[in-house]
């Protein structure tokens, strides 16, 4: 199987119903020793930051054109833990809802990563904020996307 390394990240100004936006850097090395890397963004008139951050890794993950073993790294803990403290396993179980029987949010997105996610070994990881990692990824945002994300539109 394929190695790649996902780094991702959203957010969104305004929180909830806020412009905002993802990116995603997917880096993999092929057998001849050489560093392939994709960069995908997109931006949005009006989302939250869980939105986003969801939707940065089943963009990333859709990019993916045959099962591979992923590194994801996020610098979103409700994301990684999710997976980690396997709570997505507890809200499926649940009929989407929380330990406060309230419904997950998102859970368009949380069943849409999970079908993503299906023909994949995925190991996530968290990074706190600005740490390399992550400042790797904004780099995928050309300077474009990010001048409208600021005027929100």
């Amino acid at each position: 199987m394929m190695q790649v390394t996902i780094y991702t990240d959203g957010a969104a100004r305004g929180n909830p119903n806020g412009p905002g936006g993802y990116g995603a850097v997917l880096e993999f090395v092929d057998a001849k020793g050489v560093l392939h890397t994709k960069e995908i963004s997109a931006g949005y008139q009006k989302t939250t930051n869980n939105r986003m951050e969801l939707m940065a890794v089943i963009r990333a993950l859709e990019c993916l054109n045959r099962p591979c073993v992923v590194e994801l790294y996020s610098d979103s803990k409700y994301l990684v833990d999710a997976f980690n403290q396997r709570w997505i396993d507890s809200w499926q179980r649940k009929g989407w809802k929380k330990s406060d029987n309230q419904p997950v949010k998102n859970i368009d997105l949380w069943k849409k990563l999970l079908a993503c996610k299906q023909p994949h070994k995925v190991t996530f990881h968290w990074v706190k904020g600005h740490v390399t990692a992550i400042r790797r990824m904004s780099a995928a945002m050309n300077w474009q996307q990010r001048q409208r994300m600021a005027r929100g539109c």
